[in-house]
């Protein structure tokens, strides 16, 4: 038989506090707000400094700041505000429960650039190698979802070995919420992905959905499989800087849109690019004051520009005639080298221009040319930045090794592009615009809203050699001369259809302009266009060809 429990004696709130009270702490222990503020700033110098002096000055020996170190110079001068600086993982195993730093090898935060905030989330590469674990992905949730919240930029330094083996599936679960993110805000704040050492295996598909990447020549790597794992597959032998370096990705596959030589120019670069563009997609970039006249007479271009059409030339004297101060950001410089697309200013508003490079392969566009200009063009319109398009193009790249690659499908990106785009759009054909190429570069037929024409400018179908070649094939090879036939021809249609006018006779441009009266043209449309609306029909969006 159990015995009977006995009642007990309720205890009352009031008799806890006076018991507590009656029994105070050694006087050793008893905190006190000074000592446990003091607590707080150790644990935070701590997990700043990180492991200890030796990993520091590793990660500087390979020409490499700290995570800390780079949101300095990336922000203004004691701006930071830190978040989530002491989380910390919770996996076990592995000897994992043993090594449980603060901020998980992730610093987040806010911050401004040039008074205007930004979102910042950089990896450590210090910690677990900058690897990313269910904490790690957390604090980068936060930040992207605060970013897109508040409205403004997010930034982000990459210096990571990828998911975190040790932690398993989280790890690539926390890769899907960053992708997830990166895909709600695109076209919503702009998206900067800094990459200032290794970026492997599903982490490189981040900076891959962001607007920018940024890479700094000899410590930042972008790949899909490492340089072991392509020579155990391939038997290939491949560094990792030949396999997804800075020059690899500038120059070949066209992944990254700035490379430098090192992290503090690189970063200033940053902050250059964050200073023209808007906060969000319902701003407009910001203005900025300059002591170039908006009505300034461009004499030189007279001279830059030979009226030959074979006659090559470098457009980019053309921009920094054009553009405020002759000062320019380009994007993608090393990549599709026949097509320009760069971020300027005319008379104090940020433009984006996409002009055709006459120095190289003529000017023509190509696949690569064709997917650079509509990624610019696609990110201009999301931003409220308007389009000047300078064209001096000669057609489509002929041949079939073009063809078989996609040539079609790939030409329709840039054509989709600005048939989509919404900003102000400007035209100016400097010489010539043959073929399907001239309805690609934002004509009017397309809906440039408004297209100038210098008064060297040849519009056709094709050139008045092929034209000729074409049309009189056959009076030609029966003359008794055949060259001066050909060339009578030739004259003959080019004085017909491809005289400076015709274009503009047909309401196909609005005007030939003087070449010296081009920045004040544009700069005055620019200001006429300012507040250019379009209502659009609705849809949940179009399907461009990818």
């Amino acid at each position: 038989m159990t015995e009977a429990l006995s009642t007990p004696t309720p205890v009352t709130v009031p008799a806890v506090r006076r018991h507590l009270r009656e029994v105070p702490l050694p006087s050793s222990a008893a905190p006190t707000t000074r000592s446990r503020t003091a607590d707080l700033q150790e644990m935070r110098a701590a997990a700043r400094s990180g492991p200890g002096a030796k990993a520091t000055e590793a990660q500087h020996a390979r020409g490499k700041l700290t995570v800390h170190e780079r949101i300095e110079e990336l922000l203004d001068p004691g701006s930071f505000v830190e978040l989530e600086g002491l989380r910390r993982h919770r996996a076990s195993g592995f000897g994992m429960e043993d090594k449980r730093p603060h901020g998980d090898g992730i610093t987040t935060g806010w911050g401004t650039i040039d008074g205007r905030r930004v979102f910042v989330h950089g990896s450590d590469f210090r910690v677990f190698g900058g690897s990313l674990g269910e904490a790690h992905a957390a604090k980068i949730h936060k930040i992207l979802d605060l970013a897109e919240a508040a409205g403004a930029p997010v930034i982000s330094l990459n210096d990571g070995a990828g998911a975190r083996i040790q932690e398993g599936v989280t790890g690539l679960a926390g890769y899907g919420g960053i992708f997830q993110r990166n895909v709600r805000a695109s076209g919503v704040i702009p998206q900067i992905s800094v990459m200032l050492g290794p970026c492997a295996g599903g982490a490189v598909y981040s900076p891959a959905l962001t607007d920018f990447v940024f890479m700094v020549r000899g410590t930042s790597q972008m790949f899909l499989t490492g340089p072991d794992v392509v020579e155990a597959v391939t038997g290939e032998q491949v560094t990792h800087e030949e396999l997804g370096g800075a020059d690899v990705h500038s120059r070949g596959s066209g992944v990254a849109t700035f490379v430098y030589d090192d992290e503090r120019t690189c970063l200033a670069d940053v902050r250059h690019l964050v200073s023209m563009l808007p906060s969000n997609n319902q701003e407009l970039p910001p203005d900025a004051p300059t002591a170039d006249t908006a009505d300034r007479v461009c004499e030189a271009l007279l001279d830059i520009v030979p009226a030959d059409p074979a006659r090559p030339y470098d457009m980019r004297e053309v921009i920094e005639e054009i553009v405020d101060d002759g000062e320019y950001l380009e994007l993608h410089e090393h990549w599709a080298q026949n097509i320009v697309c760069a971020l300027a200013r005319i008379d104090g508003r940020v433009v984006g221009i996409v002009a055709n490079q006459p120095m190289v392969l003529a000017g023509v566009l190509d696949i690569n040319a064709s997917e650079k200009a509509a990624r610019f063009v696609q990110t201009c319109d999301a931003f409220n930045i308007p389009l000047v398009t300078l064209v001096d193009v000669p057609g489509f790249l002929p041949g079939t090794e073009q063809e078989h690659r996609g040539a079609i499908r790939h030409g329709a990106k840039l054509l989709y592009a600005y048939c989509a785009a919404t900003v102000p759009r400007l035209q100016v054909i400097l010489r010539k615009a043959y073929g399907g190429s001239y309805i690609v570069m934002d004509s009017r037929s397309i809906g440039s809203d408004l297209s100038f024409a210098w008064p060297i400018n040849e519009i056709a179908v094709m050139g008045a050699e092929g034209a000729a070649n074409v049309i009189f094939r056959k009076a030609i090879a029966a003359a008794d001369d055949p060259a001066r036939a050909r060339a009578e021809k030739i004259e003959d249609y080019r004085s017909q259809l491809m005289h400076p006018y015709y274009a503009a006779e047909r309401g196909l441009v609005d005007d030939v302009i003087d070449p010296r009266e081009t920045r004040a043209l544009l700069a005055d449309a620019l200001r006429t266009l300012q507040a250019k609306q379009t209502s659009l029909a609705y849809r949940k969006h179009g399907n461009p060809p990818v």
